[in-house]
């Protein structure tokens, strides 16, 4: 027989109770408007403890109890949000603030008199979480990550009380909430206040704070720490409409019982932004939570799913940093660095200094025309901040502090690692090592390069790894990587014959079916990023198409330039290259490429060029991607979103929101049957494919 069911009057108390203080966490927490003592909220929360532990079967994932934190964790999990969780474009001046809202407007085809209305928030300096909410309970809760998967924080996320557990109202069937977790300055003096009576290690800032309290594998650790939330957006929603403006959106979040920042406005284009950013910066140092500048949203959501998106960033939004932290110390040196394609970046050694919550020992002098341009010297006086509140860079020098024994920054007489001829290529400002891949440094870097998470992905190669195997003398290329065995690996430095089984097991799943974009943006080709390469690969299909390619088909590529057609071409008539990607994809290595039909015709054989065109809904006789495929490779261009430009719409089943933007323009809608017999034409006009 399992447990006595509790009496009924025992589980209408615990729900009245549940109520009652999930009202009080919110008018607490969320609206900073307590309407009872702490004694009587400890007394309701004891009842309720006492009345769980005598009924379990009482307790409810909502339950207040809930949120004391569990038993410690072994590890995070990943977890994939169903909606990528976008970054954001950053700008620093109010030119760059001024050439993002131009950019909306000219997307949206506005006239230059035409204001577009924004939504202005604070960009709280803390940690971007996704929530997911099922049924209006808190099901899961992540950390950003890479975008598409983070690591699952559910149980640490349940100790913020300002976070329901049960959203009120009638929330929609499935939510994704978006916001940020955020130690409040008043918390983070206490927290190091308490850590320094116990002798124990002090933060350095709230945001490191805040970060390494939610990452706590026991919760109950987390649930001592003062942490706090704001919501700021959706991502995946099931089961409603959601209001069609972000101010709306917001106050939606609001009466779900969600902490929305109070300070958030909707203003009046780019004049609008300008103003609330001077004014929020005004106000920066009397907030209680660090703030490091202001984003802006287009709050037509409408027009959001229009602007769409690029890589991994809305063009709908901006984030407007406040001017980065500067300090003043001394340039001891002068270092030269060799990056991945041979590129020397001169490095200043700093006496330390403290900077934006960080010390910093050195900067960032990007190259020898900006030594030149701010005249520095070793043994200057010098401005160093942080940029973006990432990079540490030196700004300038402070002239009339410069000693009599200042030194001039020059140039090595060869490259500082393998010795080999520095070339300048003309019109550019980096100098690189011509060394290639016989340079150590290039070699390190282009397998570190080679083995990263968005290129093949091999789990356990980390950057000592790779100096020990280059510097062994067992790697020269990537392809040596594949020819590692257990044995030899086993005999490195801190690695254990089970490291060097997983390692070499990593690399045979990174071999197998390896998308065609994947592997050319692993190959480090020059000026080739993740989005150039997805575009080289939907354009050619096939390695030996890209490989056949002459500079005018590549410059047909969106996004592919004269410059970049030339760095592709040059990669694939290298010799080297050419060794080391038949290496690897003969039998002796066996990489497999997935790999797609050529997607483009000759730039004479297109009869779509020029024309931008949106497929939408479900198609019978072809999935979407094919045909996207096909009328790529008739030129045209295929857009995610319906504008004035828009040739036309192709239409399936239940076609949703891009039918109507469609009507309500006037551009041509193509349904299944008709489209068909326009791509036969098409297909027929081009000739064979």
């Amino acid at each position: 027989m399992g447990p006595e069911a509790p009496p009924d009057a025992a589980r209408e108390r615990a729900t009245t109770l549940r109520r009652e203080i999930a009202a009080h966490d919110h008018r607490y927490y969320v609206l900073d408007a307590p309407t009872v003592p702490d004694a009587e909220y400890d007394r309701l929360l004891r009842e309720l403890l006492e009345l769980e532990a005598r009924h379990p079967q009482l307790v409810t994932p909502d339950s207040p109890t809930r949120r004391v934190g569990g038993a410690p964790l072994d590890a995070f999990a990943p977890f994939e949000h169903l909606e990528p969780m976008l970054s954001l474009a950053n700008g620093f001046s109010d030119d760059d603030v001024h050439e993002f809202d131009r950019r909306v407007r000219e997307r949206l085809e506005l006239a230059e008199d035409e204001a577009v209305a924004y939504v202005a928030e604070p960009k709280l300096d803390g940690l971007a979480v996704s929530l997911l909410y099922r049924d209006g309970v808190l099901a899961s809760a992540a950390t950003r990550g890479d975008g598409r998967t983070g690591e699952e924080v559910t149980a640490n996320v349940r100790t913020l009380r300002s976070i329901p557990l049960r959203l009120r109202g009638t929330p929609p069937r499935l939510v994704e909430v978006r916001g940020e977790i955020y130690l409040p300055r008043s918390g983070f003096a206490a927290l190091n206040a308490r850590a320094a009576e116990r002798g124990e290690k002090t933060f350095v800032n709230p945001r490191n704070a805040a970060a390494g309290s939610l990452r706590q594998l026991d919760p109950s650790i987390t649930a001592s720490r003062p942490l706090a939330f704001y919501g700021y957006g959706v991502g995946r929603v099931d089961g409603a409409e959601l209001p069609g403006t972000q101010q709306a959106l917001l106050a939606q979040l609001a009466e779900w019982g969600l902490p929305v920042n109070g300070l958030i406005a909707r203003v009046e284009g780019v004049d609008g932004c300008l103003a609330y950013h001077a004014d929020l910066l005004a106000r920066r140092d009397g907030l209680d939570y660090d703030i490091d500048g202001v984003v802006y949203k287009v709050d037509d959501r409408r027009l959001q799913r229009e602007l769409g998106q690029v890589a991994r960033a809305p063009r709908w939004a901006l984030a407007h940093k406040f001017p980065a932290e500067e300090e003043v110390t001394r340039l001891l040196d002068v270092e030269f660095q060799v990056g991945r394609t041979g590129v020397l970046t001169p490095v200043a050694r700093l006496e330390p200094v403290f900077v934006g919550g960080v010390t910093l020992t050195s900067a960032t002098l990007h190259n020898m025309d900006e030594i030149a341009r701010k005249d520095v010297r070793v043994g200057d006086t010098v401005i160093v901040r942080r940029a973006g509140d990432v990079i540490s860079e030196v700004v300038a020098t402070v002239a009339e502090r410069r000693p009599p024994d200042a030194r001039v920054v020059s140039l090595p007489p060869a490259c500082p690692v393998c010795g080999s001829a520095l070339a300048r290529d003309e019109g550019e400002s980096a100098v690189r090592c011509s060394g290639g891949l016989a340079c150590a440094a290039q070699r390190k870097r282009a397998i570190r390069h080679f083995a990263a998470r968005h290129a093949m992905d091999v789990e356990g190669l980390g950057d000592k790894l790779v100096d020990q195997l280059v510097d062994a003398g067992l790697v020269t290329s990537v392809a040596d990587l594949y020819r590692l065995d257990s044995e030899r690996l086993a005999g490195l430095e801190r690695m254990g014959a089970k490291s060097a089984a997983n390692l070499v097991a990593a690399l045979e799943r990174s071999k197998r079916d390896v998308p065609l974009a994947r592997f050319l943006f692993a190959l480090g080709i020059r000026d080739v990023g993740e989005r150039t390469a997805q575009a080289l690969a939907e354009h050619f299909g096939t390695l030996a198409a890209l490989r056949a390619a002459d500079l005018e088909s590549l410059q047909a590529v969106p996004d592919v330039g004269p410059v970049v057609a030339v760095r592709v071409a040059e990669f694939f008539a290298e010799p080297h290259n050419t060794e080391v990607i038949e290496a690897l994809l003969g039998t002796e290595v066996g990489l497999t490429l997935e790999e797609g039909a050529a997607t483009a015709l000759p730039a004479e054989a297109q009869p779509l060029a020029g024309k931008s065109c949106v497929v939408t809904g479900t198609l019978e006789s072809m999935t979407r991607d094919e045909a996207k495929r096909r009328l790529q490779r008739l030129g045209a261009k295929v857009a995610g979103s319906v504008s004035k430009k828009t040739a036309f719409v192709v239409v399936g089943a239940a076609p949703g929101s891009k039918l109507a933007r469609a009507q309500e323009l006037g551009v041509e809608v193509l349904e299944e049957a008709g489209f068909l017999d326009r791509l036969a034409g098409w297909e027929g006009d081009s000739g064979p494919g």
